[in-house]
C-alpha cells in the first residue's frame, strides 16, 4: 500500500525545529511508526522488539546511547521508561533542537516520566486513524471552527460521499486501505491483541471475557453519557472496577470522555460527560454490525453517526497540532419552564466566541433543531457564533441569519 500522507506531518516538523523531543500518542495500529519513518527518514530508527536492544535499554541505558546516537527515533517508549533519565541529560548536553522524535500509548506511567523528565523539552502530539480528509487525499488542515471563513475556504477543497456508511463502517486504521484486508479478520485480530497486550500492560486483568463483555458495553454506548452503573451491571462487575477499565480504554487510546461545558450563567447544566469510541468500525465489530447496511439502519445508527462526526472534528484540532480538550465540549441542561433536557451536541469555543454544533443522521434540516443554541445568549462577556447543524444534506443551507446546515464532508 502507497503512504497514505498524514496531515499531523508539517506540525512534528516544525516542533522538531523548535524543541529537543518530540512524542507521538496514539493508539495500536494508527500508524504511529509509519508516521515518523516517513517525516524523519535519515535518522536511526530503534524498535524494542529486539531482545538485545530491550534489555540494553532497561539495563544499561547508557551504554545504549553510547550506541545509537541523535538524531535518534524510539519506538514504543512505554516498554522501555528507564531510558528517561538518560533522554533528559542528552538532551541537556546539547543545545540541537530535534535530537529524539519518540511513540508510544498514551499510558498513566508514560505521561508521568515525560512530564517528569522533558518537562519544557518536548512536544506531545496525539495521532489518531485516518481522517476523512486523508482519506480523500484533500490538501486542507484547519481546525473545523465552522465560522464564514472557514465555510468559505473548505468549499474550495470538499469531496461529497455517497458511501459514507461504508467510510463509518470501515474504520480508519490505515491498515485497512491496504488491497484485501478482511474487515473481520482485522478487528477480531486487533481486539485479541489488544487484550493480551495493551490490557496487561496496564493492568493485570486475569479475567479477559469480563473485560471483553465490559469492552462491548462500552461500545454499545458511544455517543451516550457515561453511567459507570449501568455498564458495570451489564458487564457483571463493579461500578469501581468499570471507571477503572474505563480509565484503561482512555489511556490506549481507544475512546475519548467529551467533558460538559461549565459555566455560573448554566446552573442547570448536567455535569455528567459524554462517551465517544474513537473509531467506529471498532464500534460496528464489538457491536455485531457485520455490513454497512446493518449499521446505516440498526438501533445505534445515530450514535455511530454522531461519533464518526465528533471523531472527525477531533482529528481536525489534532492534525493541526492542536489541543481541543479546553475547547471542544458539549451542554445539556434544562431551562424551569421546561419539561426535558435538551442538548447541544459539541460547543466549540475560540476565544470568546462559542459556536453550537447540532449532528443529525438527516437529510432535511430545520431551524427547530438549534431552539437550543439560545442559550449561550445567557453567558456574559461570550459571543454566540455561527450555529451549525451537520448532516446528511448534500449542499451548505442557511437557515436564519445566524444558522447553517452543513454537509459532513465540509468538516
Amino acid at each position: 500500500m502507497s503512504y497514505i500522507k498524514r496531515h499531523i506531518e508539517q506540525s512534528l516538523l516544525k516542533a522538531n525545529k523548535s524543541f529537543k523531543a518530540l512524542l507521538v500518542t496514539g493508539s495500536r495500529q494508527v500508524g504511529k511508526s509509519t508516521l515518523l519513518k516517513e517525516v524523519f527518514p535519515d535518522q536511526n530508527y530503534i524498535t524494542f522488539d529486539n531482545p538485545l536492544l530491550l534489555s540494553q535499554a532497561q539495563n544499561e541505558p547508557g551504554m545504549f546511547f553510547l550506541n545509537h546516537r541523535c538524531p535518534i527515533t524510539l519506538d514504543e517508549v512505554q516498554y522501555i521508561q528507564e531510558l528517561f533519565p538518560y533522554i533528559k541529560i542528552e538532551c541537556d548536553k546539547s543545545n540541537e533542537k530535534g535530537l529524539f522524535a519518540l511513540t508510544g500509548s498514551q499510558s498513566f506511567q508514560l505521561m508521568k516520566h515525560v512530564s517528569e523528565s522533558l518537562a519544557g523539552r518536548i512536544a506531545i502530539f496525539e495521532l489518531s486513524g485516518l481522517s476523512l480528509r486523508e482519506i480523500d487525499g484533500i490538501d486542507f488542515n484547519q481546525p473545523f471552527i465552522p465560522n464564514k471563513e472557514y465555510i468559505s475556504s473548505r468549499s474550495h477543497s470538499r469531496k461529497s460521499h455517497s458511501n459514507i456508511w461504508q467510510l463509518i463502517h470501515r474504520g480508519s486504521y490505515p491498515a485497512l486501505y491496504e488491497n484485501d484486508v478482511d474487515w473481520q479478520m482485522f478487528y477480531s485480530s486487533y481486539v485479541q491483541t489488544y487484550l493480551s497486550r495493551d490490557v496487561n500492560d496496564l493492568t493485570k486483568i486475569k479475567d479477559h471475557m469480563k473485560f471483553m463483555r465490559f469492552l462491548t458495553a462500552m461500545a454499545a454506548r458511544t455517543g451516550q453519557m457515561l453511567n459507570y452503573s449501568k455498564v458495570a451491571e451489564q458487564a457483571d462487575i463493579t461500578a469501581a472496577t468499570a471507571k477503572e477499565w474505563t480509565s484503561i480504554l482512555e489511556a490506549s487510546g481507544l475512546i475519548y470522555i467529551l467533558q460538559p461545558f461549565s459555566n455560573s450563567a448554566l446552573r442547570r447544566a448536567i455535569k455528567t460527560p459524554k462517551l465517544y469510541f474513537r473509531d467506529t468500525g471498532l464500534v460496528c465489530f464489538l457491536t455485531k454490525y457485520q455490513s454497512p447496511e446493518t449499521a446505516m439502519n440498526g438501533a445505534m445508527a445515530g450514535e455511530l453517526f454522531e461519533t464518526f462526526v465528533v471523531s472527525e472534528i477531533l482529528k481536525s484540532f489534532t492534525n493541526s497540532g492542536l489541543d481541543y480538550r479546553m475547547q471542544v465540549t458539549y451542554y445539556r441542561g434544562k431551562d424551569k419552564s421546561a419539561s426535558r433536557e435538551s442538548e447541544i451536541d459539541l460547543l466549540i469555543e475560540d476565544g470568546d466566541v462559542i459556536y453550537p454544533i447540532e449532528i443529525k443522521m438527516s437529510a432535511n434540516p430545520k431551524l427547530s433543531m438549534t431552539n437550543i443554541f439560545d442559550v449561550i445568549d445567557k453567558i456574559k462577556g461570550r459571543q454566540r457564533g455561527l450555529g451549525t447543524i451537520l448532516c446528511m444534506y448534500e449542499q451548505p443551507l442557511w437557515l436564519n441569519e445566524r444558522t447553517i446546515a452543513l454537509p459532513i464532508d465540509y468538516i
